[in-house]
């Protein structure tokens, strides 16, 4: 498709008007018939529901992630992670002293992987974890290994082994799913409640046990199961205050914030609803003032710890996706399908390295320097936590398994009264029910987000039509944005939000998708006033010249780090990258003297390369002489405006996603300062 399709589109007529093409609001769409699992009376209904894993097949640039993760880390961790070893491992022995928490981390990211990919290999594995979790029931309902914190049993663990469970359901229909989570449920009923949940880590994520409850209550309708879940929402840390937050660790604010809104659903009452987005505001109102979707906290947030170098560990990116995820399903808000994507495209990506055999404990939006020294406390671990290591803390190594999967998973949603919807964009392809219960193929094929057109094709039976509401989202940051069906144009005033297109669909109708981009600036006010250039939804950072060092993976892992005995560490190599050209540059925030460029497509269908990058922009920056590393290595803080800048000069930008090294939040470069 090229920029002519739009020329031609505009000159073609409008659709017949007795058709319905409309902007609406989430509160406008109503349950009704569908195929799909929808939240039971006396919850609150959600506009759009997932669809099992597996129903989606992603390809372009989304399939090549997974396949780089199934032949990267997150693949062969069950080989070299003496966690994941299976002897002496607490998931398959009565006392087993290890791989409690680190197996269902990995384990849910990983078989989610091998439902999309048919991988056989993947499946046998995935299943002999899935038959110990089911086998590992108790006489009591309770089940997986047993950890005790001050007489209180640590059920964190067994959140995590719950999710696999219930994607194990969806995929595979097992029944043993059902029986096994009602045993857990009542257990937890019956567990004193000055016990439940109140250990540190159990405590903060309380709201994943509530979102299993609810899952299952759908599924059963059984009402005792609502006792349980408000059981866990007392037992669970507070989300819901106005100033404050129960703790300030970044992977506990990116999944837990999300817990009132889950509440929300069987409370009615709008003040927990409001908690969630007050929880996602408040952190970014301060911590938030960057780029990439996220918020500087390293490990934890600090007061006076604000700037682009401070980061968010892998695991909070991937736990962040995954809330922004549930969100959009249960409050069709586009905030939270922006957010995911800003994640996704522009912080992600740059945690791992192109073959995603190693990952960083810590990203950040500034970041020139990224080597396996101790850079505390200017990042607030101690330790080489912007070292590429495959192995360098338990968490991150064995957690960030989910983020593609997840992501994949909800390219394509249905919706609550019977149709379908594309909340986010990407090249896949999927086989669902519509209203009627009618199968239909939906095809959707685009480069996006480096590319600004999207075709849609449905698919069904020939001589068989379907009536069904198609669901688009129009992002906020696109202008006049257009979309036909057929070729005709949508009679209706396309606008940022939910566009609603119900017709009498037939095998092969297409709907073309065109999301202008321009360039655009935003201003971090609490950073000073520092600027970051949009494309659209990628964010873009100076292309910086990077100097891979190989180094040894074994010497370089901290303490928790353990491999298994037959594990080749030479196969799994850390690299430390150093910055072979200048960064430290200030930028002219003029739009007017800034160009996009477009490459070619890289022949791997890897786009977050800064080499192979499809998008490039050409704009104008100035050195500052001043700006350099501080004692520890790391980027320091933004300049002053005052610090003296040199010529101006030409800089190339390259999208944040694409750049291990980066600076994304430039100073501002004031002409009548210099």
């Amino acid at each position: 498709m090229r920029r002519t399709f739009l020329i031609f589109l505009l000159a073609l007529p409008l659709l017949a008007s007795a058709e319905s093409y409309r902007m609406v609001s989430p509160s406008d769409i109503r349950q009704g018939q569908t195929d799909y699992v929808l939240n039971r009376e006396p919850l609150l209904p959600a506009p759009f529901v997932k669809l099992p894993v597996g129903s989606i097949s992603a390809r372009g640039w989304a399939f090549r992630m997974l396949e780089l993760e199934r032949d990267g880390l997150a693949g062969h961790l069950g080989e070299i992670s003496d966690w994941l070893d299976k002897k002496d491992n607490a998931w398959l022995e009565e006392g087993g002293k290890h791989g409690w928490e680190e197996v269902p981390y990995w384990l849910r990211g990983y078989s989610n992987l091998a439902y999309i990919l048919h991988d056989e290999a993947m499946l046998k594995e995935a299943k002999f974890w899935i038959e110990a979790i089911l086998r590992s029931a108790k006489d009591d309902g309770y089940f997986g290994p047993v950890n005790e914190d001050n007489g209180r049993r640590e059920l964190w663990a067994n959140m995590l082994a719950l999710q696999i469970l219930q994607d194990w359901y969806d995929y595979s229909g097992d029944q043993r799913v059902l029986d096994v989570m009602k045993g857990y449920f009542r257990w937890q009923l019956a567990y004193p409640e000055n016990k439940l949940l109140r250990s540190y880590w159990e405590n903060s994520r309380g709201g994943d046990n509530l979102l299993s409850v609810l899952w299952l209550y759908n599924r059963t309708g059984e009402a005792w199961l609502l006792d349980v879940a408000h059981k866990i929402h007392r037992t669970t840390a507070n989300w819901m205050q106005e100033t404050t937050l129960p703790n300030w660790h970044n992977v506990n604010v990116a999944e837990c914030f999300r817990e009132p809104a889950t509440y929300y659903l069987l409370s009615h009452d709008p003040k927990a609803l409001h908690a969630t987005y007050n929880n996602h505001s408040l952190i970014r109102r301060i911590f938030g003032q960057v780029p990439g979707g996220m918020f500087g906290s390293d490990e934890n947030c600090r007061l006076g710890y604000i700037d682009p170098r401070q980061g968010t560990e892998t695991c909070g990116f991937a736990e962040q996706m995954l809330s922004d995820e549930i969100l959009m399903a249960q409050t069709g808000d586009l905030l939270w399908m922006e957010n995911l994507e800003d994640v996704t495209f522009n912080s992600l990506p740059a945690a791992f390295t192109t073959d995603m055999k190693a990952l960083r404990y810590i990203t950040s939006p500034n970041l020139v320097q990224s080597d396996g020294g101790n850079h505390s406390p200017s990042i607030q671990n101690g330790g080489p936590f912007l070292l590429m290591n495959p192995f360098s803390s338990r968490c991150c190594q064995h957690n960030h398994s989910m983020a593609w999967p997840y992501y994949a998973e909800n390219l394509m949603l249905a919706s609550a009264d019977g149709g379908a919807a594309l909340l986010i964009y990407g090249d896949c392809r999927t086989t669902m029910r519509v209203a009627g219960g009618q199968e239909i193929t939906l095809d959707e094929q685009t480069r996006y987000p480096f590319s600004e057109d999207i075709l849609l094709t449905v698919g069904m039976k020939k001589k068989q039509t379907a009536t069904f509401p198609l669901y688009l989202r129009i992002p906020t940051w696109t202008v006049a944005a257009h979309v036909a069906v057929n070729g005709q144009t949508v009679p209706c005033q396309v606008k940022s939000g939910l566009l609603r297109i119900e017709r009498e669909w037939r095998d092969g109708d297409q709907v073309q998708i065109y999301f202008p981009m321009q360039l655009s600036l935003r201003r971090w006010a609490l950073n000073k006033n520092s600027v970051s250039v949009d494309y659209g939804p990628l964010t873009m950072s100076l292309l910086i010249k990077e100097r891979y060092v190989k180094i040894d993976s074994k010497s370089s892992a901290i303490q928790d780090s353990h491999w298994q005995e037959t594990a080749d560490a030479s196969q799994w190599p850390s690299y430390e990258i150093y910055a072979d050209s200048p960064w430290n540059y200030s930028i002219l925030p003029d739009l007017s003297t800034m160009s996009v460029e477009r490459i070619a497509w890289p022949e791997d269908n890897y786009p977050f390369s800064s080499p192979t990058a499809p998008i490039r922009v050409k704009a104008r920056g100035a050195r500052i002489p001043s700006w350099g590393l501080d004692e520890t290595k790391t980027c320091q803080v933004l300049p002053d405006d005052d610090a003296p800048r040199a010529e101006l000069e030409d800089i190339i930008l390259v999208p944040m996603g694409s750049a291990r090294l980066r600076i994304s939040a430039f100073p501002d470069y004031q002409p009548e300062k210099n």
